[in-house]
């Protein structure tokens, strides 16, 4: 599995995270292994059904963000590998790391961070926009 692999299933994170979809989110974390969520201002989450519990929360909020992935790097460590990227929230800039690791030949997700940052990413396109 390459880094373009990597990428994929991080935008596919972010697709759901932008469709508010939790079904699609739950699918996308590991199911074996530990695993570990830090949303912005949250303590560690790690216990899975927290986790999922935690996405749905936040897509049923009336104040659920619209987040565009910007600027992606992959990273890979064998059958692990983390994108380091920053998250766009209409003005708003946050950085982010996701770590997969390889289970049953497909990438899933086992650790998501984000946090503010004084950085904007001065170049790099969104999810979006290098898919067309």
């Amino acid at each position: 599995m390459s880094e373009r692999d990597l990428i994929a299933a991080n935008d596919a994170f972010y697709a759901a995270f932008a469709a508010h979809d939790a079904a699609a989110m739950d699918g996308l974390w590991s199911q074996d292994g530990p695993i570990a969520c830090i949303h912005p201002g949250w303590g560690v989450l790690s216990d899975r059904r927290r986790i999922i519990d935690s996405w749905r929360a936040i897509f049923e909020s009336p104040d659920a963000p619209n987040i565009v992935c910007v600027a992606p790097q992959a990273f890979l460590i064998g059958d692990v590998g983390f994108v380091v990227c920053f998250e766009q929230i209409g003005a708003t800039c946050l950085i982010a790391t996701n770590l997969f690791a390889r289970r049953d030949g497909a990438w899933k997700m086992v650790h998501h961070q984000a946090g503010p940052t004084s950085i904007r990413p001065e170049t790099g396109q969104s999810a979006a926009e290098r898919l067309h």
